[in-house]
C-alpha cells in the first residue's frame, strides 16, 4: 500500500523538483475523497537545508523517518552529478528497497540512487542533459536516456520535473488505482497519464489548436478505441501521406501511433477494471483489444500483471472473467 511517503533532501536541492513531491503526496485532498499521505521531508545533513534557489529550509524529521516509509523520494539538486553523498542516507535507501518499498528520484536525483548502488543491473531514467554522464559514473546501470520514467524492481526513476510529476502518478495508479491518479492529476491539472517510455523531448508536446490535423484525429483516436484502425487510415483523416502523418504524430506526442494507441487503450481497460463488473471479455471489447487473450498479452507487458490479478488489487476480492 501507498500511505507513507518520505521526501530526503540534502543541500543544494531543487525546490521546484521538491515541490513535485509536496504537490503530489503532501496535500489533503480528502474533501473529493483522495487519500490523505503521512507525508514527511526528511533532511540527511541537519534541521536546516540549504537550496540551489538561495533561500534555506528548515526540516524537522531525520533520517529515522525514513525507516516506516512506503515510499522514499529524492529530488533533484545541484552538483549531484559529482558530489559525494552522506552514507547514512545510502544505507537507508538500500534498507527501503530491501523490506519491500518504492525509492523514486526525480531528475538529479537519480545521482544519489545511483551513489547507493540502487541503479547496478536495473534500467533507469535520467534527463537528457544527464544521461551520459550517469551511464559513464555507474557502468551498472541499465541507461534509457529518452524515456520521461523507469519503473524497475522497486526503484523508479525520472527524467525532467514534468516527467517527475508523471512518475508520481504512475506510482500512485498502480499502487491506487486510475481512479485516484485521475482525481490528484485533475487538482494539478496536469494530464493524467503519459506512457513512461514517451520520448522526453517533443517538438510540440501539445496540439496547438483543434483545427491542427494531428489534434483533431488524436481526438478520434480517443473517441474509437474499439475501432481496428492503420497508420494510412488516420493519415488519410488528417490529409497527410503515412510518411507525413507518422512524422507529425512523433512530434506531437513523442511516441508513434501504434503505441500511444496501445497505451489509452490499456489505460482504459484499467478504468473498466476498477470501476465495473464486466467480464474480462467484455473490457477486452471496449477497450479495443476484441478478445481476452489480446488483452491479457498486452495488459501484462504493461503492467507486469493480469487483468485478473490486476481487479482483485483494486476491487479487494474476485470477479467475473
Amino acid at each position: 500500500m501507498l500511505q507513507n511517503v518520505a521526501v530526503a533532501v540534502v543541500d543544494g536541492v531543487h525546490p521546484f523538483e521538491l515541490g513535485v513531491l509536496c504537490e503530489v503526496f503532501g496535500l489533503d485532498r480528502s474533501d473529493e475523497g483522495l487519500p490523505v499521505y503521512d507525508f514527511a521531508v526528511v533532511s540527511a545533513e541537519g534541521a536546516d537545508v540549504a537550496t540551489h534557489a538561495g533561500f534555506s529550509l528548515r526540516v524537522a524529521e531525520d533520517l529515522d523517518r525514513l525507516e516506516e516509509a512506503d515510499l522514499v523520494a529524492v529530488p533533484a539538486g545541484d552538483d549531484f552529478s559529482d558530489r559525494e553523498f552522506p552514507r547514512p542516507l545510502l544505507a537507508a535507501l538500500n534498507r527501503a528497497v530491501d523490506r519491500g518499498a518504492t525509492v523514486l528520484s526525480v531528475c538529479s536525483g537519480v545521482f544519489v540512487l545511483g551513489a547507493a548502488g540502487l541503479l547496478d543491473g536495473r534500467r533507469c531514467a535520467a534527463h537528457w542533459r544527464h544521461a551520459a554522464t550517469l551511464a559513464r559514473r555507474y557502468p551498472e546501470a541499465v541507461v534509457e536516456p529518452d524515456v520521461l520514467y523507469v519503473d524497475d524492481a522497486g526503484v523508479t526513476t525520472s527524467a525532467g520535473t514534468a516527467a517527475g510529476i508523471d512518475a508520481c502518478l504512475h506510482l500512485v495508479r498502480r499502487e491506487q488505482g486510475s481512479a485516484v491518479a485521475n482525481g490528484i492529476a485533475r487538482r494539478m491539472v496536469v494530464p493524467p497519464h503519459r506512457e513512461g517510455g514517451q520520448a522526453q523531448f517533443v517538438d510540440r508536446p501539445l496540439p496547438r489548436a483543434k483545427s491542427d490535423p494531428v489534434s483533431g484525429v488524436l481526438a478520434w483516436m480517443e473517441r474509437h478505441l474499439d475501432r481496428e484502425v492503420t497508420v494510412e487510415e488516420l493519415a488519410a483523416r488528417a490529409h497527410m501521406s503515412p510518411r507525413t502523418f507518422a512524422r507529425r504524430f512523433q512530434q506531437e506526442t513523442g511516441t508513434t501511433p501504434y503505441r500511444w494507441l496501445l497505451g489509452q487503450r490499456v489505460l482504459l481497460a484499467r478504468e473498466l477494471l476498477e470501476g465495473t463488473d464486466e467480464t474480462i471479455d467484455a473490457v477486452a471489447g471496449r477497450a479495443g483489444f476484441g478478445n481476452a487473450a489480446t488483452l491479457r498479452h498486452h495488459f501484462g507487458r504493461w503492467t507486469g500483471t493480469t487483468p485478473q490479478s490486476y481487479r482483485r488489487a483494486f476491487r479487494g476480492e474476485g470477479r467475473r472473467s
